[in-house]
């Protein structure tokens, strides 16, 4: 099993060098960080600009291999560069990254457990009215893109605080300025803060994983080994539960991997709707402004997390699936 993670482990490794490579191939040659100097008052000179994209490594009539060279070597030794305002990118991920990883693996955590569990359990009650229930709220949520749902929940929450005529559920930024409410006020306040976007990510995990589940557990369920197992004198939950649920995770755990894509995506637009300072609204606001070391800094990171996802799922893959352990 060790060995097949190390494989796997080097070509991620270099699928994130080559993801973030063309990121920023694609950035510096579709941004261009000049216009942002041509509406200042009054105008630099074009001399006086060259200068100052030529320290930020930014200038468009430097070639493009050689701007690419610098980066990549700055990169190596762990350093980003510079954003088109003079400030260190590292600095903003250092800021901004937490933010992100909070949603994410909360939204992923809960929403593609409660997925699993409902479409399990929707299985076994196939054409049931739980059944019914789910594949419902499941494909509404489908149907509906992540940025209706964010903005859906904002107003839901702007409804339940005027009936309750307090602040219960808080949908603007991941915390409160200036608040002093010692360690468990201020934790009181970010989980408060942090509800909703969390439940608009994982709403779309759960719609996705529910769905995927029920349908590997069906294929299962009527197997020769279930049977065998009931045969042998298990239980009926105990079958399910040791066997047939495991079996139907196989599969859904490498489907992980393709759907975290997604939730990035979907992290993006929840950032910008909830104003969370994170590294999806920073992304959408650093190609507005031509910045394309951040650009090529947020490409890597959605690259190590989805790589990441990749390499959870060949670990829970090589645990489920004995097979694996002794490839």
């Amino acid at each position: 099993m060790w060995l097949f993670l190390v494989r796997r482990l080097v070509n991620y490794l270099v699928l994130i060098v080559v993801a973030t490579t063309c990121a920023y191939l694609l950035a510096a040659s579709a941004l261009s960080p000049r216009v942002n100097y041509e509406n200042q008052s009054p105008r630099p000179t074009e001399a006086a600009v060259d200068a100052r994209l030529d320290e930020l490594n930014l200038n468009d009539k430097t070639p493009l291999a050689e701007r690419w060279v610098v980066w990549a070597g700055d990169v190596v030794t762990g350093d980003f560069g510079k954003t088109v305002t003079g400030a260190s990118v590292n600095d903003e991920i250092e800021i901004r990254v937490l933010v992100s990883l909070r949603l994410i693996i909360a939204g992923v955590v809960i929403g593609a457990s409660l997925g699993v569990a409902i479409g399990a359990y929707a299985a076994v009650k196939q054409y049931g009215l739980f059944d019914h229930l789910s594949t419902g709220a499941a494909f509404t949520v489908l149907a509906v893109p992540a940025v209706v749902v964010a903005i859906t929940l904002q107003v839901a929450a702007i409804w339940v605080n005027d009936v309750a005529g307090e602040q219960m559920l808080v949908f603007n930024g991941e915390a409160t300025p200036g608040l002093d409410a010692g360690f468990f006020g201020t934790l009181w306040d970010r989980m408060k803060h942090m509800f909703l976007p969390t439940m608009a990510l994982a709403l779309s995990q759960f719609a996705v994983f529910s769905r995927y589940q029920r349908n590997m557990m069906l294929d299962v369920l009527g197997s020769d080994f279930v049977r065998t197992a009931r045969a042998k004198g298990l239980t009926r939950r105990a079958a399910l539960l040791k066997h047939a649920l495991r079996t139907a995770l196989i599969p859904t755990v490498t489907y992980f991997t393709f759907t975290f894509g997604v939730m990035m995506a979907g992290t993006t637009f929840t950032e910008k709707v909830y104003n969370w300072k994170g590294m999806g609204s920073w992304l959408i606001d650093s190609i507005a402004t031509n910045d394309v070391h951040a650009v090529a800094a947020v490409s890597c990171f959605m690259a190590v997390c989805v790589m990441a996802a990749a390499f959870l799922s060949d670990v829970l893959y090589a645990w489920l699936d004995p097979r694996v352990r002794v490839s």
